[in-house]
């Protein structure tokens, strides 16, 4: 058995969902704004996060389940994650992102994971409340990747993790093996093979024997 981990947004997502909450909100230029801070590392992965948070205060459940609807996964990435699960593999999502965007858009694909680690929108009285809270309000998947492989009974060195940002850069570091996924130039120099696409994904887990090629 291997164990893969992937970040979600912008690697297994098409679109940010909390880019596409901001938008639904009508916040969409401040989400933007708090994103490139972060990107820019003027400020730090939680400060950015909770402060995109923050500027939902008010919204409404039917605003939200709406915005997750626009979430969707790349293509061949739902092919990908089901032939995985089928070849013995245990597949992780670890995101900075929301499990409930996340599982919308799993349910929707028709797809699942063995697990899911992400953040929750807090809600009250049918409407979210600005808060946020869960296992990755910073940016050490790293450790979430490892308390994965100890629940697996897998050796850390025999890890996956997929992913292209800087949020994904200690559980690239962490893992046995780093894919980046269309990797900004911080995290390619990290990585032991970069793809740039979900199809070159796939060929890669192919080409090692990670993925039966027939998916079968």
């Amino acid at each position: 058995m291997t164990l893969v981990a992937f970040d979600f947004d912008d690697t297994l997502a098409q679109s940010d969902p909390g880019i596409l909450l901001g938008r639904e909100y009508d916040v969409a230029s401040e989400t933007r704004g708090l994103v490139e801070q972060g990107l820019r590392d003027e400020i730090d992965f939680e400060t950015s996060l909770r402060g995109r948070v923050s500027l939902l205060e008010g919204m409404p459940e039917r605003r939200v389940e709406t915005a997750f609807d626009r979430c969707q996964l790349r293509d061949g990435a739902a092919e990908l994650i089901a032939d995985l699960r089928r070849s013995d593999v245990s597949v992780a999502i670890v995101t900075g992102s929301f499990e409930r965007g996340v599982e919308a858009t799993l349910d929707r694909a028709g797809i699942a994971v063995d697990h899911l680690v992400a953040n929750r929108l807090v809600l009250e009285n049918g409407a979210l409340t600005g808060d946020v809270e869960g296992p990755v309000l910073d940016d050490r998947k790293d450790r979430s990747l490892g308390e994965l492989a100890v629940a697996e009974g897998e050796d850390l060195d025999r890890t996956i993790a997929v992913g292209g940002g800087a949020t994904d850069l200690p559980m690239l570091r962490a893992a046995g093996t780093a894919v980046g996924f269309d990797p900004v130039p911080l995290v390619e120099q990290h990585c032991d093979v970069v793809v740039p696409s979900m199809r070159k994904l796939r060929l890669y887990f192919d080409q090692h024997d990670i993925v039966d090629a027939d998916g079968t």
